[in-house]
């Protein structure tokens, strides 16, 4: 009998169950650690920051922190909610945050995310439920900073090598979902945090799927196996029948990223500002986007994204122009004789890129360029190309806040291992440009700063801005109280209800 109500009890708890595709396996679910893109979307269930935006990513409310409040221009005080716990059932209290903070800031971990408290003078316990953060100075994301993911102070506080921890892969948090179980190559499981302080979610169980191959992703999507993925736009045009759209709701909109190909600057060929001048007038960005995403992209211009303050509408990309590309290359020394060469390396992780480099390859040709392409699994791209900066030019793409960071991407200072400067961008122009505006938190005076390193790193080209896709999500109409916003869906998952 025990038994019986053992497996009733099971059915209950798992009653509803949110099927989730991944493309590659997480590396470290670990908020300090998790730069893929994989990583951070599952972190973010099992994770909290102080602050985060709301569903309009506007404005910034609280998350971990009940209330929160500037003293002075440096001066932040934050006040935790009372009785959140984390996973194992520990409270959280002032002394996780001070613990993350001194993590961040020690030689125990390599984190991109280090640099953005490095204007933090201390970070004081007032009690056990209230922190008081000083700055060296007024700084303009001192607030999202903060959005960072806390960790427990109770399990890691004797963990020598943060990096290489076994909590990477058993994380402890204080989300709205717990690591259940993590098969790597095949499913992550996450289930409802019954005591999350925000109030446990209405789905019972996460199911990440982990499925490299998209056409697969595809057609579990179609066939019911999946609840919410993205699509592309050629699948979106020419793949799907009414009997889809009756099952299925499309949720569309510019996403907050963009695709770029980012020249290794360390190297001697790409030193040259006519180089890759001419490699940008080489490409056309706008068959780029017609062939891979027929309506559903945008051309990229720059480095900040459109419908931010830091967006320059004034720089517009550069037509393709062969003849001037080929003379360019032939002033800096190349010619048919002597053909200017370089590899393209990207994964397989996003169906698009692979057929992205196909196409830039056939454009630079027509400019007398070659290219060899070299296709590669996500982590493997990571670990022997990317993060070891072991490559000629990288197809990537970054995921950007609504308030960006010029520092982490186009600072000399962020040109190590575990940082995002990975092309080994220097201009000691944009270096000062970007110190200036840390200490600045008028926006409107930092959005005349951020639209001059607009054109500044444009005209510069170390990457060439490629394309802005459009986020095209497929819902499953039995997920109930979904509310689309210019975030996306997800701000309200908790909330959902799956029938």
């Amino acid at each position: 009998m025990r038994y019986i109500f053992f497996l009733i009890f099971s059915f209950q708890l798992y009653a509803s169950t949110l099927h989730l595709a991944t493309s590659a396996n997480p590396s470290r679910l670990n908020p300090l650690l998790a730069t893929d893109s994989s990583s951070s979307e599952i972190a973010g269930f099992l994770f909290n920051g102080l602050v985060k935006y709301d569903k309009d990513s506007s404005t910034i409310i609280g998350d971990l922190a009940q209330d929160f409040y500037f003293e002075n221009n440096t001066t932040l005080v934050f006040k935790l909610h009372p009785h959140v716990k984390w996973h194992d059932g520990e409270e959280l209290s002032a002394k996780d945050v001070l613990f993350t903070y001194q993590v961040l800031i020690s030689d125990k971990v390599s984190s991109p995310y280090s640099a953005n408290f490095r204007f933090v003078k201390s970070v004081e316990i007032i009690d056990n439920l209230t922190l008081k953060v000083i700055y060296k100075k007024p700084y303009f994301l001192a607030l999202e900073n903060w959005m960072m993911g806390i960790l427990p102070e109770h399990i890691l506080k004797d963990e020598s090598n943060l990096m290489n921890s076994s909590f990477n892969t058993n994380p402890i948090g204080t989300g709205a979902y717990k690591l259940f179980q993590l098969e790597y190559s095949k499913n992550i499981v996450l289930v409802a945090n019954d005591d999350y302080f925000d109030g446990r979610p209405k789905i019972d169980k996460i199911s990440f799927h982990v499925i490299a191959d998209p056409m697969t992703r595809f057609l579990m999507l179609k066939s019911g196996e999946l609840d919410i993925d993205s699509i592309e736009p050629i699948q979106y045009e020419r793949q799907l029948n009414q009997d889809f759209f009756d099952k299925f709701n499309i949720y569309e909109d510019i996403t907050h990223s963009y695709t770029y190909l980012g020249f290794n600057l360390r190297l001697e060929k790409f030193k040259n500002r006519k180089i890759r001048e001419a490699l940008s007038l080489a490409i056309d960005r706008d068959e780029l986007v017609k062939i891979l995403f027929f309506k559903h992209a945008k051309v990229c211009t720059g480095p900040f994204l459109p419908r931010t303050k830091a967006f320059n509408s004034d720089v517009k990309a550069p037509m393709q122009n062969i003849q001037e590309a080929k003379k360019l290359l032939k002033d800096a020394g190349y010619d048919e004789k002597n053909p200017f060469s370089f590899e393209i390396v990207t994964s397989n992780s996003s169906p698009v890129r692979p057929y992205a480099a196909q196409i830039l390859q056939h454009q630079l040709q027509k400019a007398g360029v070659i290219v060899k392409l070299r296709v590669m699994e996500w982590q493997a791209f990571l670990n022997m190309v990317v993060f070891p900066h072991k490559f000629d030019s990288v197809l990537l793409g970054w995921g950007l806040s609504s308030t960006p960071d010029p520092y982490q991407f186009w600072h000399t200072d962020s040109d190590k291992q575990g940082s995002f400067n990975l092309i080994g961008y220097n201009n000691p122009q944009i270096n000062k440009e970007i110190e200036e505006s840390q200490s600045i938190i008028d926006r409107e005076k930092l959005s005349v700063m951020w639209q001059s390193m607009f054109k500044t790193i444009t005209d510069d080209n170390p990457y060439l801005f490629l394309y802005i896709p459009n986020s095209i999500t497929v819902v499953n109409k039995n997920i109930k109280n979904i509310e689309p916003s210019l975030s996306g869906i997800w701000h309200n998952y908790t909330k959902w209800e799956k029938e």
